[in-house]
């Protein structure tokens, strides 16, 4: 469920917990499920992607503060293609896509 990835100012840890989850809902007014189709989809507004990479950090164990201080600074007016696939990555995290372990490490 939680996802590390370089943002900003070093490694953090994103984490889209049930509680930041509704409030991603409510900010955007769609549920998870279609939330997560229209980033799959590149239907997603700008904001969306934002959005998720904030709650996503306060989740992770960041401040509200912090992970508002770095979105503002390093999310805004920055490329979408960074910003896109940081915040799929968080998405598909929480969805339970989250990378495998190789088989043949795994059975050493």
């Amino acid at each position: 469920m939680n996802h590390t990835a370089f943002f900003g100012d070093g490694e953090h840890v994103f984490a889209l917990t049930d509680d930041m989850i509704a409030e991603l809902e409510r900010i955007t007014d769609l549920g998870i499920g279609a939330i997560y189709l229209r980033a799959v989809n590149m239907q997603f507004a700008l904001i969306d992607l934002v959005e998720i990479i904030r709650l996503a950090m306060i989740g992770g164990g960041a401040s509200p503060e912090h992970a508002m201080r770095l979105t503002d600074a390093y999310g805004r007016n920055r490329p979408i293609a960074e910003l896109y696939p940081l915040a799929m990555d968080i998405l598909d995290a929480r969805w339970g896509d989250a990378p495998k372990a190789n088989t043949e490490e795994a059975t050493a």
